[in-house]
């Protein structure tokens, strides 16, 4: 009997609500309440395992989760050997190096000799080293951000994704040490991965990609078809059906979502008619 799937999620924090989402745009059905544990998904043979994304990575790296969403940064953080099977495309940020506004320091050089806080101890331990400026780093869970006020650093290295706390906190940036953003993680294996993981790569692949995509049907003389294809060519070839009418088809084709704006008015001007959009739930090209 094979052993049923768990797959380790946030329980709290920013990756955990929109990594909800995509599981349940994914097609997974589960119910959980505030302080379950875990939760079985009523039509994949699966449970969910919720815990704090910090901890994703040690339950699978331990088999007790058999794939894990975190971020990256945590990933790298964790010192954890596993391999990333997908990028969710969610909880993006970057960790990045900061001074207060009123500092003279201007580069990572200038912080030799200085004290960093971070809550990323070995990914800034192993950059600085990298270009062998020499630092004492200070480790901190929370409020990184306030540790120069404080006059607990000099500097700090933190997350960020809108910057605006780092701004309400007097600090600008100096360097970017990683982009991160949330990743489906799992144990590295010679025979590589099962077919149930593979099958949720695959199941999450395809809503990532969707949140990308947007699917456009319109109706359109057919001696415009050549001009039509050319503004949007599809996966591989727009589905052209013809119409009860001589001489019109009804054109379905995928675009890209950041370029809806700029494809309806010029299908408009090739002769599209009827234009509607519609969002993608899954997508597997």
């Amino acid at each position: 009997m094979t052993a049923q799937l768990r797959l380790a999620v946030p329980n709290k924090g920013r990756l955990q609500g929109p990594n909800a989402d995509l599981l349940s745009q994914a097609g997974l059905v589960y119910e959980r309440t505030e302080r379950a544990l875990s939760a079985p998904v009523a039509n994949v043979d699966m449970e969910l395992l919720f815990v704090r994304a910090e901890d994703v990575c040690e339950m699978v790296a331990d088999g007790v989760a058999a794939l894990g969403v975190t971020g990256l940064d945590l990933l790298q953080e964790s010192g954890t050997d596993l391999q990333v099977v997908a990028k969710l495309g969610f909880g993006s940020c970057r960790l990045m190096a900061a001074v207060p506004n009123a500092s003279r320091l201007r580069d990572l050089g200038e912080l030799e000799g200085m004290r960093v806080a971070t809550a990323h101890p070995r990914i800034a331990g192993e950059f600085f080293s990298k270009q062998g400026v020499e630092v004492t780093l200070i480790p901190l869970r929370g409020s990184v951000e306030v540790a120069p006020k404080l006059d607990v650093a000099d500097a700090i290295v933190d997350l960020v994704s809108s910057g605006s706390t780092m701004m309400v906190n007097g600090l600008r940036p100096i360097a970017s040490l990683l982009e991160s953003q949330a990743v489906l993680v799992a144990r590295r294996s010679v025979d590589g991965l099962s077919e149930g993981q593979q099958q949720v790569v695959t199941m999450l692949q395809a809503a990532v990609a969707a949140r990308r995509k947007r699917y456009v049907v319109m109706n359109a003389p057919q001696d415009a078809l050549e001009a039509i294809e050319a503004i949007i060519p599809g996966i591989e070839a727009p589905s052209v059906i013809p119409l009860a009418h001589n001489g019109k088809v009804a054109v379905h084709s995928v675009v890209d979502a950041t370029e809806v704006w700029q494809v309806l008015p010029r299908l408009k001007d090739a002769g599209a008619t009827g234009i509607l959009v519609f969002p993608i739930e899954s997508l597997i090209p």
